[in-house]
């Protein structure tokens, strides 16, 4: 391309020659300024780097520091004195370390601003310099609304609402797991099953493995699969770690394999003793024939004489024998074998664990054998299947049936009271009627919960911000949108960036999708 050169002739001119102007780029500029918008719009999907390797492709020679020096001339993009509706929300620069303050305008749905702060007197001297905000939606974090009522005094102030339901939902969340224990009890529900008993007898280990697969594809957690089966998490990795194809064959344990063993062989030696007897042998010859003696052979001959030893599977007094009920009892409540382990030390056992672990699967297999099953057993729910319910509908939690729901609420009445705090609030903060807040403040207060209390607390700290965020439409959905987007910027960039090439990329990010689409 020709530039032609102009001369000047008048004396009186300081300039004596004059470069030809074009209107597709800037004086003094190296590149047109298409090209230049096609550098800083390509810059802006990519890594300065990896922006540069595109470029090259497509025959533009623009190195990395091009780029970045391009995106750091940014010009004022927005009109300060146009904006009017904000929302405002932190993010992190570095994690635990760093954070800064994102602006959306809650008309045109774009970024308009960032500062990396997050402090009151920075972010209330940031918001002075949008002189016409009329409405800001924020979290319930003390910076923002002090800042908002130090810049803007006559701004409405609006809280947003998801925050003060996950608010709620935290607080609700620790009490219950400060108050109920890991597995809480509740009255059998529904008879157990033949399916159900099978599975909970240890000895049908490939039964167990299958079933634990099944669940596990159908989405069930670790943790809720151990629930299942009455396992440990440890003991349901163990069975996960199996592949299908490798599953072995149903068997009976090693110790029970040998007591069948032993009766068939002395049902065996009873019958030919008996069968002897009735050829007419003597008793004496008898015992010299099958090798017992004439005692034993008078007690296989008795008719009532039965192989089975009664004393077979009975307890025998161990180290744990004056523990047993201190073990039974704090392992029927949700404690962990260690937690038990520690409780019996503390009483003077001086067994191991792993020992304190076989006690109680004898334990189980005795009582399984003595039909104790037939005795009105309990039943166990997960402490996290309850704070689920929390935020989710029954049927969308898999850990708990409607039936266990049902026995939860007659066992502990106060989950039903929190239940339903929780939803009157939600109806609360969707009802665009205030007054509706000032009622659940009041039945709330009722209940001497300090976690609860304290969030109620919080809220009368707050209650015109949070009255203006039930009575408008305004919420901060568009500024946690937001932030996800500068995560992924921030991502595409390896992290390694200042803030102003962060927010010139954000910044041009915003204005390209507005003028593209």
């Amino acid at each position: 391309m020709d530039t032609r050169k102009f001369f000047c002739h008048n004396q009186d001119c300081p300039h004596k020659t004059f470069a030809e102007r074009h209107p597709f780029a800037v004086q003094r500029a190296k590149k047109a300024d298409r090209l230049t918008k096609n550098i800083i719009h390509t810059s802006t999907q990519l890594s300065s780097l990896n922006a540069s390797r595109l470029l090259q492709s497509q025959n533009v020679i623009a190195c990395k520091g091009s780029i970045c020096s391009l995106l750091k001339k940014m010009p004022s993009i927005v009109d300060k004195a146009s904006v009017k509706k904000v929302c405002v929300d932190g993010f992190a620069l570095r994690k635990r370390l760093s954070y800064g303050t994102v602006m959306v305008d809650l008309e045109s749905h774009r970024i308009i601003d960032m500062i990396p702060s997050r402090e009151t007197i920075d972010v209330s001297r940031w918001l002075a310099a949008f002189p016409n905000i009329q409405v800001v939606s924020r979290d319930g974090a003390s910076t923002y609304p002090s800042a908002a009522t130090d810049s803007h005094p006559e701004a409405v102030q609006a809280s947003d609402r998801f925050r003060l339901i996950k608010g709620l939902s935290e607080a609700i969340n620790k009490y219950i797991t400060r108050e109920f224990p890991a597995r809480a009890e509740i009255p059998l529900a529904e008879a157990i099953s033949d399916e159900m008993a099978a599975l909970y007898n240890t000895a049908n280990r490939p039964f167990r493995i299958r079933f634990a697969h099944k669940k596990r594809k159908g989405g069930l957690t670790v943790s809720d699969i151990a629930l299942l089966l009455h396992s440990s998490p440890a003991t349901i990795r163990k069975y996960l770690a199996i592949p299908e194809d490798q599953i072995p064959e149903g068997r009976a344990a090693s110790r029970e394999r040998q007591h069948r063993l032993a009766l068939q062989q002395k049902q065996q030696e009873v019958n030919e003793a008996r069968r002897l007897a009735r050829d007419g042998y003597p008793i004496e010859q008898i015992s010299a024939m099958v090798h017992h003696t004439c005692k034993t052979i008078q007690h296989c001959l008795n008719p009532g004489y039965c192989v089975t030893d009664g004393h077979y599977n009975a307890r025998v007094p161990g180290r744990l024998a004056p523990y047993g009920e201190d073990a039974i009892e704090p392992r029927s409540q949700g404690l962990t074998y260690p937690q038990v382990h520690k409780v019996l030390c503390e009483r003077g056992y001086t067994g191991s664990v792993a020992s304190l672990r076989m006690f109680m699967q004898k334990e189980r297999s005795r009582m399984r054998e003595q039909g104790g099953q037939d005795k009105p057993q309990p039943e166990f729910i997960q402490r996290k299947s309850l704070c689920q319910l929390i935020y989710k509908k029954l049927e969308d939690v898999a850990t708990i049936t409607a039936g266990q729901y049902e026995q939860a609420l007659e066992t502990y009445p106060l989950l039903s009271t929190l239940y339903s705090l929780v939803k009157e609030f939600h109806t609360a903060i969707f009802s665009k009627r205030a007054d509706k807040l000032d009622a659940w403040i009041e039945s709330a207060k009722k209940h001497d919960i300090p976690e609860l209390q304290s969030f109620v607390e919080g809220i009368l700290k707050g209650s015109t911000a949070i009255k203006n965020g039930i009575i408008y439409r305004y919420n901060n959905g568009l500024a946690e949108g937001s932030v996800n987007k500068i995560k992924v910027i921030k991502r595409i960039m390896y992290g390694r960036n200042s803030f102003g090439l962060l927010k010139a990329k954000v910044l041009f990010h915003e204005l390209f999708h507005v003028e593209f689409n």
